[in-house]
């Protein structure tokens, strides 16, 4: 047999990108930071995935929480970096926050947790269709 016909052809992939549009409810969060850990998983990223999950459930709670419709999960993937930006229709700012310690300790840490486990985060500058913003983190290796 030809060497060249033994095995389909791949192209390299220099990067991927998903997307998943989920529902303004209380599914969201874990729907959401269940696709992206299966993205990670499946694209063999596993070092990535705890803290992406964890950041990206922070994200869309926040939109769950604190807007009144729909979520966009954004997972952009390339060999050295991991980008997900979680896009909502609230054209709202998001607002960090470092509270107290006690029972008020509850709510209000999320952003706070993005940007202590992100390697950055940020507010995207476009807009994805109805979406009127993105609130983003990357994550590279080590």
């Amino acid at each position: 047999m030809h060497p060249a016909r033994s095995a389909p052809h791949r192209p390299v992939q220099p990067s991927y990108e998903y997307s998943l549009f989920a529902p303004g409810d209380a599914t969201a969060p874990k729907v959401c930071r269940d696709f992206v850990r299966g993205v990670l998983l499946a694209l063999g990223r596993d070092p990535f995935a705890d803290a992406a999950t964890l950041c990206t459930s922070e994200l869309v709670t926040n939109v769950h929480l604190h807007t009144k419709g729909s979520a966009m999960v954004r997972v952009w993937l390339t060999p050295a970096r991991l980008r997900v930006s979680v896009f909502d229709e609230s054209p709202d700012p998001p607002v960090v926050t470092r509270p107290a310690a006690g029972v008020a300790a509850c709510w209000g840490r999320g952003l706070a947790l993005v940007a202590e486990v992100a390697d950055t985060w940020g507010v995207a500058d476009e807009r994805a269709g109805r979406y009127a913003k993105g609130v983003w983190f990357e994550l590279g290796p080590g």
